[in-house]
Protein backbone atom coordinates (compact mmCIF):
# COMPACT_ATOMS: atom_id res chain seq x y z
CA UNK A 1 0.00 0.00 0.00
CA UNK A 2 2.59 2.29 0.75
CA UNK A 3 4.48 1.49 -2.42
CA UNK A 4 1.55 2.35 -4.44
CA UNK A 5 1.31 5.93 -2.47
CA UNK A 6 4.78 6.30 -3.02
CA UNK A 7 4.33 6.11 -7.09
CA UNK A 8 0.85 8.15 -6.71
CA UNK A 9 2.92 10.92 -5.14
CA UNK A 10 5.76 10.43 -7.71
CA UNK A 11 3.03 10.66 -10.44
CA UNK A 12 1.58 13.82 -9.35
CA UNK A 13 4.87 15.35 -9.08
CA UNK A 14 5.67 15.10 -12.41
CA UNK A 15 2.12 16.36 -13.77
CA UNK A 16 2.83 19.01 -11.77
CA UNK A 17 6.53 19.77 -13.06
CA UNK A 18 4.41 19.64 -16.65
CA UNK A 19 1.87 21.77 -15.91
CA UNK A 20 4.53 24.48 -14.24
CA UNK A 21 6.43 24.17 -17.45
CA UNK A 22 3.19 24.94 -19.61
CA UNK A 23 2.28 27.44 -17.33
CA UNK A 24 5.65 29.04 -18.20
CA UNK A 25 5.74 28.64 -21.84
CA UNK A 26 2.37 29.94 -21.88
CA UNK A 27 3.25 32.83 -19.63
CA UNK A 28 6.63 33.44 -21.47
CA UNK A 29 4.88 32.67 -25.40
CA UNK A 30 5.85 36.35 -26.58
CA UNK A 31 9.23 35.59 -25.39
CA UNK A 32 9.67 32.92 -27.18
CA UNK A 33 8.18 33.95 -30.29
CA UNK A 34 10.66 37.09 -30.33
CA UNK A 35 13.49 34.36 -29.70
CA UNK A 36 12.40 31.68 -32.53
CA UNK A 37 11.63 34.72 -34.95
CA UNK A 38 15.51 35.99 -34.02
CA UNK A 39 17.19 32.12 -34.99
CA UNK A 40 14.89 32.76 -38.05
CA UNK A 41 15.92 36.21 -39.19
CA UNK A 42 19.24 35.29 -38.14
CA UNK A 43 19.27 32.05 -40.14
CA UNK A 44 18.13 34.24 -43.50
CA UNK A 45 20.69 36.69 -43.06
CA UNK A 46 23.08 34.15 -43.25
CA UNK A 47 21.25 32.74 -46.36
CA UNK A 48 20.84 36.45 -47.56
CA UNK A 49 25.27 36.72 -47.03
CA UNK A 50 26.11 33.29 -48.99
CA UNK A 51 23.91 33.62 -51.99
CA UNK A 52 23.39 37.38 -52.62
CA UNK A 53 26.59 38.64 -51.69
CA UNK A 54 29.40 35.87 -50.57
CA UNK A 55 28.68 33.84 -53.75
CA UNK A 56 28.30 36.97 -55.85
CA UNK A 57 31.00 38.15 -54.62
CA UNK A 58 33.29 35.19 -55.45
CA UNK A 59 32.50 34.93 -58.75
CA UNK A 60 33.25 38.79 -59.52
CA UNK A 61 36.76 38.10 -57.42
CA UNK A 62 37.56 34.94 -59.59
CA UNK A 63 36.84 36.75 -62.66
CA UNK A 64 39.04 40.06 -62.08
CA UNK A 65 42.02 37.63 -60.99
CA UNK A 66 41.80 35.87 -64.48
CA UNK A 67 42.29 39.39 -65.75
CA UNK A 68 45.29 40.21 -63.58
CA UNK A 69 46.74 36.11 -64.17
CA UNK A 70 46.25 36.87 -68.05
CA UNK A 71 47.94 40.04 -68.01
CA UNK A 72 50.67 38.59 -66.13
CA UNK A 73 51.18 36.23 -68.56
CA UNK A 74 51.63 38.61 -71.65
CA UNK A 75 54.36 40.38 -69.35
CA UNK A 76 52.10 43.12 -68.45
CA UNK A 77 53.34 42.71 -64.64
CA UNK A 78 52.64 46.81 -63.73
CA UNK A 79 48.80 45.99 -65.19
CA UNK A 80 48.44 42.66 -63.29
CA UNK A 81 50.04 44.04 -60.19
CA UNK A 82 47.44 46.67 -59.94
CA UNK A 83 44.54 44.29 -60.66
CA UNK A 84 45.81 42.18 -57.79
CA UNK A 85 46.21 44.78 -55.42
CA UNK A 86 42.85 45.91 -56.27
CA UNK A 87 41.49 42.14 -55.54
CA UNK A 88 43.09 41.73 -52.43
CA UNK A 89 41.66 45.29 -50.98
CA UNK A 90 38.03 45.17 -52.47
CA UNK A 91 37.35 41.46 -51.71
CA UNK A 92 37.82 39.17 -48.78
CA UNK A 93 37.69 35.36 -49.96
CA UNK A 94 39.87 32.80 -51.57
CA UNK A 95 40.85 35.22 -54.79
CA UNK A 96 41.49 37.99 -52.66
CA UNK A 97 43.85 35.60 -50.56
CA UNK A 98 45.95 34.36 -53.36
CA UNK A 99 45.31 38.01 -55.19
CA UNK A 100 47.91 39.39 -52.24
CA UNK A 101 50.72 36.69 -52.33
CA UNK A 102 51.04 37.41 -55.84
CA UNK A 103 51.07 40.75 -55.45
CA UNK A 104 53.82 40.21 -53.21
CA UNK A 105 55.55 38.43 -55.52
CA UNK A 106 55.85 41.20 -58.31
CA UNK A 107 56.53 43.88 -55.78
CA UNK A 108 59.66 41.49 -54.53
CA UNK A 109 60.89 41.23 -58.50
CA UNK A 110 60.13 45.21 -58.77
CA UNK A 111 62.71 45.68 -55.41
CA UNK A 112 59.86 46.68 -53.33
CA UNK A 113 60.67 45.22 -50.37
CA UNK A 114 58.86 46.55 -47.81
CA UNK A 115 55.19 46.90 -49.66
CA UNK A 116 56.15 42.74 -50.88
CA UNK A 117 56.37 42.21 -47.01
CA UNK A 118 53.19 44.41 -46.25
CA UNK A 119 51.27 41.92 -48.72
CA UNK A 120 52.37 39.11 -47.74
CA UNK A 121 51.11 39.59 -44.45
CA UNK A 122 47.63 40.03 -45.76
CA UNK A 123 48.11 36.39 -47.13
CA UNK A 124 46.66 33.66 -45.13
CA UNK A 125 49.54 30.82 -44.44
CA UNK A 126 47.53 27.69 -45.00
CA UNK A 127 48.73 24.14 -46.88
CA UNK A 128 51.80 22.69 -46.35
CA UNK A 129 53.38 24.24 -49.54
CA UNK A 130 52.00 27.61 -50.52
CA UNK A 131 52.19 28.59 -46.96
CA UNK A 132 55.51 27.92 -46.22
CA UNK A 133 56.73 29.74 -49.77
CA UNK A 134 54.45 32.62 -48.37
CA UNK A 135 56.64 32.96 -45.13
CA UNK A 136 59.81 32.12 -46.97
CA UNK A 137 58.98 35.14 -49.43
CA UNK A 138 58.02 37.30 -46.16
CA UNK A 139 61.72 36.05 -44.45
CA UNK A 140 63.59 37.35 -47.99
CA UNK A 141 61.92 40.50 -47.91
CA UNK A 142 62.92 41.04 -43.93
CA UNK A 143 66.68 40.47 -45.20
CA UNK A 144 67.01 42.72 -48.34
CA UNK A 145 65.35 45.01 -45.69
CA UNK A 146 67.98 43.86 -42.89
CA UNK A 147 65.36 43.25 -40.47
CA UNK A 148 67.11 40.12 -39.24
CA UNK A 149 65.30 39.35 -36.44
CA UNK A 150 61.90 39.45 -38.36
CA UNK A 151 63.60 37.59 -41.36
CA UNK A 152 64.83 34.62 -38.79
CA UNK A 153 60.69 34.78 -37.15
CA UNK A 154 59.53 34.48 -40.77
CA UNK A 155 62.28 31.28 -41.74
CA UNK A 156 60.84 29.35 -38.28
CA UNK A 157 57.43 29.94 -39.48
CA UNK A 158 57.89 28.40 -43.08
CA UNK A 159 59.86 25.70 -41.16
CA UNK A 160 56.76 24.77 -39.06
CA UNK A 161 54.23 24.89 -41.78
CA UNK A 162 56.36 22.71 -44.06
CA UNK A 163 56.48 20.15 -41.20
CA UNK A 164 58.93 17.18 -42.49
CA UNK A 165 58.79 17.87 -46.13
CA UNK A 166 62.37 16.83 -47.48
CA UNK A 167 62.36 19.11 -50.80
CA UNK A 168 61.45 22.43 -48.86
CA UNK A 169 62.22 22.84 -45.19
CA UNK A 170 65.72 21.89 -45.53
CA UNK A 171 65.78 24.80 -48.04
CA UNK A 172 64.35 27.43 -45.24
CA UNK A 173 66.74 26.12 -43.28
CA UNK A 174 69.71 27.37 -44.99
CA UNK A 175 68.54 30.44 -45.40
CA UNK A 176 67.87 30.93 -41.98
CA UNK A 177 71.58 29.43 -41.35
CA UNK A 178 72.28 32.52 -44.02
CA UNK A 179 70.82 35.09 -41.72
CA UNK A 180 72.44 33.64 -38.63
CA UNK A 181 75.97 34.01 -40.28
CA UNK A 182 75.24 37.77 -41.15
CA UNK A 183 75.18 38.24 -37.43
CA UNK A 184 78.02 36.23 -36.69
CA UNK A 185 76.07 33.66 -34.83
CA UNK A 186 77.87 30.93 -35.80
CA UNK A 187 77.27 28.53 -33.43
CA UNK A 188 73.57 28.42 -34.27
CA UNK A 189 74.42 28.23 -38.06
CA UNK A 190 76.75 25.60 -37.22
CA UNK A 191 73.18 23.57 -35.82
CA UNK A 192 71.37 23.90 -38.58
CA UNK A 193 74.16 22.32 -40.57
CA UNK A 194 73.72 19.52 -38.33
CA UNK A 195 70.63 19.54 -38.52
CA UNK A 196 70.00 19.44 -41.69
CA UNK A 197 72.97 16.47 -42.53
CA UNK A 198 71.10 14.47 -39.55
CA UNK A 199 67.87 14.93 -41.00
CA UNK A 200 67.53 15.62 -44.49
CA UNK A 201 70.56 13.81 -45.83
CA UNK A 202 69.65 13.61 -49.23
CA UNK A 203 69.38 17.15 -49.49
CA UNK A 204 73.09 17.97 -50.31
CA UNK A 205 72.78 15.58 -53.37
CA UNK A 206 69.11 16.72 -54.91
CA UNK A 207 70.42 20.42 -54.95
CA UNK A 208 74.17 19.68 -54.83
CA UNK A 209 74.74 21.82 -52.06
CA UNK A 210 78.03 20.95 -49.72
CA UNK A 211 76.61 21.06 -46.25
CA UNK A 212 79.40 19.32 -44.42
CA UNK A 213 81.75 21.97 -45.90
CA UNK A 214 79.21 24.79 -44.55
CA UNK A 215 79.20 22.71 -41.02
CA UNK A 216 82.94 22.70 -40.86
CA UNK A 217 83.12 26.69 -41.57
CA UNK A 218 80.48 27.46 -38.96
CA UNK A 219 82.29 24.68 -36.52
CA UNK A 220 85.43 26.79 -36.89
CA UNK A 221 84.50 30.26 -36.78
CA UNK A 222 82.45 28.91 -33.36
CA UNK A 223 85.67 27.81 -31.99
CA UNK A 224 84.00 24.43 -31.73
Amino acid sequence: MAKKETTRTSIDEINESLSSFEQKVENNKKYIYWITGGIVVLALIILGYVYGIHNPNMEKAKNEIAKADMDLSLGNDSVALAEYLAVASNYSNEPANRASLNAAIILYKEGKFQEAADAVKNFDAEGTIVGPASQSLLGDCYVNLKKYDEAISAFDKAVKLSGDNALYTPLFLMKKATVLRELKNFKAEAEIYSTIREKYPEFAANYNVDVEKYLVRAQQQAGE
